[in-house]
């Protein structure tokens, strides 16, 4: 079976605005859907967000992301608290990421236990869907348990895992790909950039006669 590779992240509002598109495509074609967990830009290459281009670059997001998923009809709450610690007036990153590393590390977990998307769509919806202090309590595992998944399970692999591995290795394989922005599908080696081109990619996939009947 064909694979379609998606590079997505946790802290990402395109990556959020992207989750239902990436279960409908994996229901609608014969594809297999693997979630590649990458860390935020601003953990990869926190300096890009001090030049002008890279502070536009977030004025931009703040004010497209929110009407983007109005038009989608998808809630849109920024994160509390955001899974990046970071200054938004000054844009510095904190030395201390507490949230960061953990979402990254459990969608990798997920993903080995073949229900990457699925989680990235319940953790997702959990962080921008308007859920006040979604690290406390039971939110990470309820959204764990929704799909099927083990959560004091996943919480052991990764103690004992090379999941920052991965991760690294997902970076890579993004820059290999010619990308370094998040959502991007690729399939057969085509990257298709952003929630807005889930679209372009399905008529790539209908091309090659994927669609299930």
């Amino acid at each position: 079976m064909e694979a379609v590779d998606v590079y997505w992240s946790f802290r990402s509002p395109y990556s959020y605005l992207a989750t239902p598109d990436m279960l409908e495509i994996k229901a609608s074609y014969k594809v297999i859907l693997n979630l590649r967990v990458v860390m935020p830009i601003a953990i990869r290459n926190p300096d890009i967000l001090f030049t002008k281009a890279g502070k536009n670059r977030v004025k931009y997001i703040q004010l497209d992301w929110a009407r983007r998923a109005e038009f989608l009809g998808l809630p849109n709450i920024w994160p509390s608290p955001d899974p990046i610690v970071q200054d938004m007036e000054t844009l510095k990153i904190s030395e201390h990421q507490p949230y960061i590393f953990r979402l990254s590390n459990l969608g990798v977990e997920a993903q080995r236990k073949g229900k990457g998307v699925e989680f990235a769509r319940e953790v997702a919806s959990i962080i921008f869907g308007g859920t006040k202090n979604w690290h406390k309590g039971t939110h990470l595992k309820d959204a764990a348990e929704k799909v099927g998944l083990d959560f004091e399970f996943m919480e052991e692999a990764i103690a004992n895992g090379n999941h920052a591995d991965e991760i690294e290795d997902n970076h890579n394989s993004l820059d290999s790909i010619g990308h370094w922005g998040v959502p991007t599908f690729v399939f057969k080696g085509e990257p298709f950039f952003g929630q807005d081109r889930a679209d372009t990619l399905r008529w790539r996939l209908e091309k090659e006669g994927l669609r299930n009947h």
